[in-house]
């Protein structure tokens, strides 16, 4: 079996009865085989309807606007908001960084051992601290400083790296907040990894605000970046436990190996077709 034959097939639609019957019928009337599918509703009656599968369709990229046109009359009966890529697709991501390396360099020691399909089309940060670092991977390094008073020349200049090359931007504790007009402009979806279990200690500082507070649980969440602070839809999160005697630094060690994982994590599911923004809300399959 060809990797390149390989389809997936991501649907959001009303629910009603009868869509996972028209799509599969009209998958096998194109000559797919369906591998894998995964399904959910807001409701059992009358909510909306999530769905993720894997296909195996000989030819794909020969027989691909066939299938699309077939999918498309289902589309239109069924009210579907649909998509199909094929399984060998790397999307194009850029990394922003400060000055903390260690989700950059998991990502990157990942995407070098073929954990994570995506091609890294460029490292940007706003300090000069990993170039020697990124360059090792074999990945360009742009280092575009930040002020409060360069702060619009400057993201004109991160979108002038970008367009048209990305197909994601993952911020990698990029410790600068994205103004609404990047956001609007950059054209591509942005993964955030925020050090905390939002919606706890939004902003800056969490650890020390988590130790002030005496929390028992510090975590980290992966959401997509919107222009509310750190409010994107959330991917993925997980947690620790801590003490009274770990100081801010032992939680920052402590968070840091776990926005390490989360991050990962959410940029692979990303990566495979597995996230479905709903609202304020995403289905991970």
């Amino acid at each position: 079996m060809a990797d390149g034959d390989i389809g997936r097939l991501i649907v959001a639609c009303p629910d009603r009865h009868g869509i996972v019957a028209a799509i599969a019928t009209s998958l096998a009337e194109a000559g797919a085989n369906i591998i894998t599918s995964d399904q959910h509703s807001t409701n059992p009656e009358g909510g909306t309807f999530f769905l993720r599968m894997e296909f195996h369709l000989a030819g794909l990229a020969e027989r691909r606007a066939a299938l699309d046109e077939r999918l498309a009359r289902v589309a239109e009966d069924l009210q579907l908001r649909w998509r199909v890529s094929a399984a060998t697709e790397r999307k194009r991501v850029a990394v922003f960084v400060s000055r903390s390396d260690h989700c950059l360099l998991e990502l990157l020691w990942r995407w070098r051992r073929g954990e994570l399909d995506m091609d890294v089309v460029a490292v940007i940060s706003n300090h000069p601290d990993h170039e020697q670092e990124v360059s090792r991977f074999g990945v360009p390094y742009h280092h575009v400083p930040v002020t409060a008073e360069s702060k619009a020349r400057a993201e004109e200049r991160q979108l002038e790296l970008l367009a048209g090359k990305v197909d994601l931007v993952v911020l990698a504790r990029y410790m600068q907040v994205l103004s609404p007009p990047f956001l609007e402009a950059v054209g591509a979806p942005v993964i955030n990894i925020h050090h905390s279990f939002l919606p706890a200690f939004v902003g800056a500082d969490p650890y020390l605000r988590a130790y002030e507070r005496g929390v028992k649980l510090i975590g980290a969440t992966a959401h997509y970046a919107t222009e509310e602070l750190d409010a994107g839809p959330i991917i993925e999160q997980d947690v620790a436990r801590v003490s009274h005697r770990h100081e801010p630094a032992v939680l920052a060690r402590i968070g840091g190996e776990i926005e390490r994982l989360v991050l990962a994590r959410a940029v692979g599911w990303h990566l495979d077709d597995r996230v479905i923004v709903h609202g304020n809300r995403t289905i991970v399959f």
